[in-house]
């Protein structure tokens, strides 16, 4: 039972500093879950895609999914899917409750203080640390277990190649009968996925 003490313990402290949204903490997220050996580093790549395909916030979605895993990869006993769900909702409950606390705390005093200059330097200092942090979270994702994990040359390319289409997809608008049209971010996914199964399977 250890396993979920550590959990909650490793998710409270991503609540109370994992500063800038989900992206912002995947960082401090894999350093608290991969570090200790309860997911592997390919497993994670593949949690924060699932979890970025999911609706709602990637910080939830992958402390969910990690919750429900990370009990049956430490102790065999508890790879029952009843243990994987009070994992689910411990790690869920304990990322959600110091960020819900927080929020309320701050919205209060932020609008109590809105026009106070020292607030408004503060969050002059802080949008380009969260900026940092999301680049920080899209370099660490840029790994051999994500773009290729039998260590081919032909799969590196081909995923160094998706990636950049799926950007250029994404970010440019493309010229369709005199106006321009940019592709829902899902539908990219999706299409990439078609892709990816053509390539690889």
């Amino acid at each position: 039972m250890s396993i979920y003490l550590k959990m909650i313990w490793a998710y409270l402290k991503i609540g109370l500093f994992g500063f800038g949204g989900g992206y912002a903490m995947l960082s401090l997220v894999e350093r608290s879950v991969v570090g200790p050996g309860w997911i592997s580093e390919q497993m994670f790549t593949d949690i924060v895609a699932i979890s970025q395909m999911t609706p709602g916030p990637i910080g939830i979605n992958s402390a969910t999914y990690i919750g429900y895993v990370a009990p049956g990869n430490q102790v065999p006993e508890l790879s029952s899917p009843l243990w994987g769900i009070l994992g689910s909702i411990l790690c869920t409950l304990a990322v959600t409750i110091p960020s819900f606390i927080l929020v309320i705390k701050a919205s209060h005093f932020i609008r109590k203080h809105n026009q106070s200059g020292a607030i408004k330097a503060i969050f002059a200092g802080l949008r380009p640390v969260v900026v940092g942090l999301i680049a920080s979270a899209a370099i660490m994702l840029m790994n051999w277990p994500n773009f290729a994990p039998d260590h081919e040359t032909r799969t590196l390319v081909c995923s160094i190649a998706i990636c950049a289409v799926s950007f250029c997809l994404v970010y440019f608008k493309i010229p369709f009968k005199g106006k321009k049209l940019g592709l829902h971010p899902i539908f990219v996914i999706c299409l990439m996925g078609v892709v990816g199964f053509l390539l690889y399977y």
